[in-house]
């Protein structure tokens, strides 16, 4: 009977330890990096705790696996809760905290999913972290895809993660890496156009895979002072730093293709670390599910690293870089008597690739001050050629290829106890080369500077009243203008649950691709003004809302047609005149978001979100008419529910369901497109037709467990689960000599495989 008794004694103590594992946490000062020590760190619902040491660090061991929530509190700092957590056996959670000093009068609570506010921003902001990429329905882990479950955001096409922000035309958003500005970082940026043609910002999915991702911000408006060269809203993504103690690996495989991740320590006394990934894609399984690409082969890769070097004395040196390249390439169907559209003239090949490497070096100067300096270069190249059987017959032939080379170097502190200093310079050099005609003779190629010194001061402590004001200097060195640009945030805590939020900005934008070189050299302005609310109806559910109104002006002009860049560029604008005799109040976008919002607890999460909005451009009447974007409205919901089963071990159900007004289109010369046997558009008018209203269910299911030394998650994602069938555009087609509806896709369903150990 007793070796019984030990035998499942033994059983018992194999299953605990399966069922736990380690949190690491590190904290420092918002303001002056400086870590804190003494924090108390407790995990809710357990008797776990821990303190940080003089370094700011935090060691948790055996905490039960599932969903966490962590609180932290130190005194002089706003107590932090953590929500949204997930622990599982076959990995640590790391955490990179900041923490806000607090006046010793207030009892303030910041809630936050794990990923701080990088930018101080105090309206437009969203936060976007690893898990909830992981969590939310059909992101196929882009972290771009999430964004449109966020107010204001409206996809511009199902096949591609391109965004038309509050209305505002794609081109005009940024992505920026570790603090600088890169190009557009996504495979297949021809995904979803209605000229097949590469766009600035978007394409079939993101380069950098999920599972690099560290803290991530998305801006909608009113950037503050360390934003410059945007209008419509700024994707800033860092990475997050492997782990520094022990190696851990995940393989995931799907119906999109293969994903390698793996991360450890490579000098474990001075806690040096790399992280690496790879991905490879095979979409032909999706033909074998009976999904039809059309005769096309879709194929991408792409690899990503970071080496993390502390040092006693010199700082932290940060070698990081990620680059990819993708194909798609269509081959009409041999027997013409099978062809269905006027893509079938034609073989089309589409290749991209894309590339960052970069140096960041983070150095304290002293208690008080931190210095951040990054050095990144960035290139993209796009081909696409479509030609007859022959390729020595080129029916079209488009070359673009960019290159951003950026420097960031900021100095961070407090000046006194009431006063937190970010001051700094961001330098942009950028090339651009392209041909105009459909040929491989006629390149064309220019470059640019646009320097951008900055300031901003912020209250170094919480108070009821705060804070964020500053100004960049931006000179653009295409167009000679060098602007003074005012920044300003400003929340007042009416009581621990309520707040009242303003702000403004004036932005300047000046666009590099190949459109805008047939323009003036004269960046589009803006001034950005935002009034919100938030309140806090529990600890994990909270109201928020914004009005927004944005004034655009000095962009180029039309003395005779309704055309303006802020339909896009992808539409003609070579036709804009260089006219400057009315440069104000050109266009203007102004609406109202609502959200609500549950953060995951209990089981339940949501995301509930509503816009309505306008988005207009001043035409050659002196009239206002919509541009293409104008939706005028955006509904977001989406809900989940997590069962679980035992520690370690969970089911969910989660769904997005969204509905957008359609955008706009020019009205289609028909008879004009017959003789040019091409998509005539008719300038004369604005935009008068609109798309009906676009409706999309999306539905994720998925199946989380823990072993011993690994965990592994089972899911399916399942895009338009219901089929429904939305209008991207229409154009004419010379194949059935008739103008033609094109179509978003139809229901597509992704299956997943994932492995951590």
């Amino acid at each position: 009977m007793k070796y019984l008794y030990l035998v499942l004694s033994l059983i018992s103590l194999s299953t605990f330890a399966q069922k736990a594992q380690n949190i690491r946490i590190n904290l420092k000062d918002q303001n002056t990096k400086a870590p804190i020590s003494e924090a108390t760190v407790t995990i809710k619902n357990t008797q776990l705790t821990g303190i940080a040491d003089d370094k700011g660090e935090v060691f948790i061991e055996n905490v039960p696996l599932g969903r966490l929530e962590i609180e932290i509190t130190s005194i002089g700092y706003t107590k932090l809760i953590l929500k949204e957590l997930i622990l599982e056996s076959a990995k640590e959670i790391i955490l990179d905290l900041e923490m806000q000093a607090s006046s010793e009068t207030l009892d303030q609570v910041v809630v936050s999913a794990a990923t701080p506010n990088m930018s101080k921003a105090i309206t437009s902001l969203n936060t976007i972290t690893y898990e909830q990429v992981m969590r939310f329905p059909a992101t196929f882990f882009d972290p771009a895809r999430l964004a449109f479950s966020f107010a204001g955001v409206a996809n511009t096409n199902d096949q591609a993660n391109g965004m038309a922000i509050r209305g505002n035309t794609p081109e005009s958003m940024q992505w920026k890496l570790e603090g600088v500005e890169i190009v557009n970082p996504n495979h297949l940026s021809n995904a979803g156009t209605f000229s097949d043609q590469p766009t600035q910002t978007g394409g079939g999915t993101n380069i950098l895979s999920a599972q690099m991702l560290g803290h991530m911000n998305f801006l909608t408006g009113a950037f503050p002072a360390e934003y410059g060269n945007t209008l419509a809203g700024v994707m800033d993504m860092t990475y997050r730093v492997g782990n520094n103690k022990k190696f851990q690996h995940t393989a995931q495989i799907g119906l999109i293709g293969v994903d390698l991740s793996s991360e450890g320590p490579l000098n474990k006394a001075k806690g040096s670390s790399y992280l690496f990934n790879y991905r490879y894609s095979f979409t032909g399984l999706l033909g074998l599910m009976g999904i039809d690409f059309g005769g096309e082969s879709i194929k991408f890769q792409d690899v990503a690293f970071n080496f993390n070097f502390p040092t006693r004395r010199l700082g932290t040196f940060m070698i990081f870089g990620m680059g990819g390249n993708s194909s798609n390439e269509y081959v009409p169907n041999a027997d013409q008597t099978l062809w269905e559209s006027e893509k079938d003239f034609n073989n089309i090949d589409f290749y991209s690739r894309m590339g960052v490497v970069g140096l960041k070096h983070n150095l304290k100067l002293s208690e008080n001050w931190n210095l951040k300096t990054v050095l990144a270069n960035s290139g993209l190249e796009n081909l696409r050629d479509a030609y007859k059987t022959d390729p020595a017959f080129n029916i079209s032939y488009t070359y673009q290829a960019r290159n951003i080379l950026g420097f960031s170097s900021i100095l961070s502190g407090n000046l006194n106890r009431r006063l937190a200093l970010n001051t700094g310079v961001n330098i942009n050099h950028y090339f651009n080369e392209f041909n105009l005609k459909n040929n491989g003779d006629s390149f064309y190629s220019f470059s640019g500077l646009i320097v951008q010194p900055f300031i901003r001061i912020t209250n170094s402590e919480k108070t009821r009243l705060s804070y964020n004001v500053g100004f960049v200097l931006p000179h653009y060195t295409l167009s000679q203008k060098t602007y003074l640009e005012p920044r300003l945030g400003l929340a007042y805590d009416v009581n621990t649950k309520f707040a009242l939020k303003a702000s403004y900005g004036l932005h300047s934008y000046e666009s590099s691709n190949q459109n805008a070189f047939a323009l003036p050299y004269r960046p589009v302005r803006a001034h950005h003004f935002n009034l919100g609310y938030q309140y806090q109806l529990s600890e994990n559910q909270e109201l928020f809302g914004e009005v927004f109104y944005q004034n655009l002006f000095n962009m180029p002009v039309s003395n005779n047609q309704y055309l303006s860049v802020l339909n896009g560029y992808e539409n003609t604008v070579v036709e804009l005149s260089t006219d400057a005799s009315n440069l104000n109040n050109q266009g203007r976008n102004y609406g109202i978001e609502l959200n609500y919002r549950k953060y995951l607890s209990k089981g339940l999460f949501a995301l509930i979100n509503t816009t309505l909005y306008k988005a207009e451009f001043l035409a050659f009447d002196n009239k206002y008419y919509q541009t293409r974007f104008s939706g005028n409205h955006i509904v977001n919901l989406t809900i989940g529910k997590e069962w679980t089963k035992s520690p370690g071990k969970f089911i969910g159900l989660n769904t997005r369901i969204a509905w957008l007004g359609g955008f706009r289109n020019y009205e289609i010369l028909e008879a004009a497109s017959i003789v040019s046997k091409s998509t005539i558009y008719n300038y004369s008018k604005p935009l008068i037709e609109k798309n009906p209203d676009y409706f999309r269910p999306d539905l994720r299911v998925y199946f989380k467990k823990s072993k011993d030394k690994f965990s592994r998650t089972v899911s399916i994602d399942i895009q338009n689960f219901t089929g429904q069938k939305n209008l991207a555009y229409q154009y004419y087609d010379a194949f059935l000599e008739k103008i033609t509806p094109k179509y978003q896709l139809g229901m597509i369903p992704m299956l997943n495989y994932r492995i951590e150990f």
